[in-house]
């Protein structure tokens, strides 16, 4: 079964003798609940292809598919509400806002949508309490550690509870001890249904996905 589908996404930025080719005729499937690793050298079209996979980027031909629903051929509208309701992400800067509590930045994807205020915060608990910062939820970003400043920034990621996380080099800015826990997080929610989707150039952390897409000059090799 193909929860995601691919089929010759190409992205062209720029035109005539400018022309840069981002993305070459990328084809690919991934079932529901998998856990799949993007890596490719700095320039690859990686993140090109995961701005893509979170209907941010509309690609210059081919198309983008979850779950039968075509992702660019939704109005400007109707992509927003699909972004809400299928993905949530995962950046290497945290964009956190500093004035808000933990909690109140978890609650931000929650803004928008039309719930009293006691269940956005309920969500929002339930959020911060499934990686481990249930206790830290009314302290602001700078009172709390680089590792849990990222775990709050998942934490908003998944508080919908969309079927698909996307993560962009989620540990770029960690040491060691914070990017194995990390990492542990995001497999444990991949073990509870979530299929997650990470471009990293760390072998340490692609070691957790299930599968790799590996991208070189724009094109899919492996």
């Amino acid at each position: 079964m193909s929860y995601i589908t691919a089929h010759q996404l190409s992205k062209v930025y720029g035109s005539g003798d400018a022309a840069v080719s981002a993305l070459r005729d990328v084809s690919f499937q991934i079932g529901p609940g998998e856990f799949v690793g993007i890596m490719g050298e700095s320039g690859s079209g990686k993140s090109t292809l995961l701005s893509i996979m979170g209907a941010m980027n509309s690609p210059s031909s081919g198309s983008f598919a979850v779950d039968d629903i075509d992702v660019y051929a939704l109005r400007q509208e109707q992509r927003a509400d699909f972004r809400r309701e299928f993905l949530g992400f995962v950046f290497q800067s945290f964009h956190l806002v500093p004035y808000l509590t933990v909690l109140e930045n978890v609650m931000l994807p929650l803004t928008t949508i039309a719930m009293p205020a006691k269940i956005k915060r309920d969500k929002a608990a339930a959020a911060l309490n499934s990686v481990g910062l249930a206790t830290k939820a009314a302290r602001l970003p700078n009172q709390i550690s680089g590792g849990e400043q990222e775990r709050v920034a998942v934490a908003r990621a998944i508080v919908n509870e969309p079927p698909v996380l996307l993560a962009d080099e989620p540990t770029g800015n960690l040491d060691t001890k914070n990017t194995r826990d990390l990492m542990e997080l995001l497999q444990r929610l991949n073990s509870n249904g979530m299929t997650v989707i990470m471009v990293t150039h760390s072998q340490e952390c692609a070691a957790f996905a299930r599968r790799i897409l590996r991208i070189k000059d724009g094109r899919l090799v492996e």
